[in-house]
């Protein structure tokens, strides 16, 4: 039973995906079906068109981060391939439980281009860290607009949780620090961790894989610090992250004025409201945070607007959002494999 779990793991998510997608369609259309689909299909072409830009332009941003860092460990590295691969992850992150699947994959395709799996790893946990930065400073942005403008007094158990997500995000980023520049806790940490397992008959050799492993720690690390050596590169890769970010959480916004509503609420509070929704999303461990961002997103977005047209907004933002990269990144996949 268990080995065919394994093997079968990606369809086993996919089929949970295509469920939970069933059930948040019917529950999100069942009362007002028809209300719904008139909203949609009478929406402004142009502005959806907007806004699948826009999350095209979150795509093209991280790619540049992506192929910043990658360009240090490998001067050939042209910017196309980098962007191929930012369009390959949002396939594997939307098919497995808090988006875990993107990064291994990096890793193994750029070990396929010719970096060796400790650069391609080290390349990845700093592209990683600039992406959590960039989210954590806009979950300040968030929280601060909140607390001075009162947007979500209505929803303080959901406020509760964007707080821990938040301090879950911040603590990712300290770790993922001192993985890449600890050296003294991490032999320690690889020197417990494979006594433990020596005492449990799993390593026969421990002195052998310990010279191995911390032979590992020293190729990785001098990795991180080559990324590393330009403070400013650093620093513009965290701001390219910001833009891509503030990209994706305008695409409510743009779908709203897609409906002829330019009142209801503003690009300032459509970046702190899907700040909050996406700090919600990371604590659902469901392929794509599925259930979770839907009510996240009806709950906080539901302080502006009601109805038929909050439903419709939030049906086309998760399409947008989610299931184009899905597509995108199926088809890029596949195009990959067909060459």
């Amino acid at each position: 039973m268990k080995n065919f779990l394994n093997k079968n793991k990606g369809k086993i998510n996919i089929i949970v995906l295509v469920i939970i997608t069933g059930i948040v369609l019917y529950f999100s259309l069942k009362d007002e079906f028809n209300e719904i689909v008139n909203q949609i299909l009478n929406i402004n072409i142009g502005y959806l068109c907007l806004a699948f830009l826009a999350v095209i332009s979150y795509w093209l941003l991280r790619s540049l981060a992506l192929h910043k860092f990658t360009k240090k460990i490998k001067g050939n590295n042209k910017y196309s391939s980098s962007f191929q691969l930012m369009l390959r992850t949002q396939f594997f992150n939307a098919i497995t439980p808090f988006s875990t699947g993107g990064q291994p994959y990096q890793i193994y395709y750029l070990k396929q281009e010719g970096v060796s799996t400790t650069l391609a790893t080290s390349i990845i946990i700093q592209n990683f860290i600039v992406y959590q930065i960039a989210l954590v400073l806009l979950g300040i942005i968030a929280v601060c607009s909140n607390f001075a403008f009162h947007m979500f007094d209505k929803v303080s158990l959901l406020q509760h949780l964007v707080l821990i997500g938040f301090i879950t995000n911040t603590l990712v980023i300290i770790v993922m620090f001192i993985v890449s520049f600890s050296h003294k806790l991490n032999k320690k940490l690889i020197s417990l961790g494979i006594t433990i397992l020596t005492k449990l008959h799993l390593v026969k050799d421990r002195e052998q894989k310990l010279k191995e492993w911390y032979a590992y720690i020293e190729r990785f690390h001098e990795g991180a610090k080559v990324l590393l050596e330009n403070k400013w590169e650093f620093f513009k890769n965290i701001v390219y992250n910001i833009i891509a970010l503030v990209a994706l959480y305008s695409i409510p916004v743009i779908l709203l004025y897609s409906m002829g509503d330019y009142t209801s609420f503003n690009l300032l509070e459509a970046i702190a409201t899907s700040a909050y929704v996406m700090l919600i999303g990371s604590f659902v461990p469901i392929p794509g945070a599925s259930g979770g961002l839907e009510f996240g997103f009806i709950s906080f977005y539901g302080n502006f607007i009601g109805g038929a047209k909050l439903k419709a907004i939030m049906l086309l933002w998760r399409f947008v959002t989610y299931y184009f990269g899905l597509i995108v990144g199926a088809v890029a996949l596949n195009i990959k494999r067909v060459k």
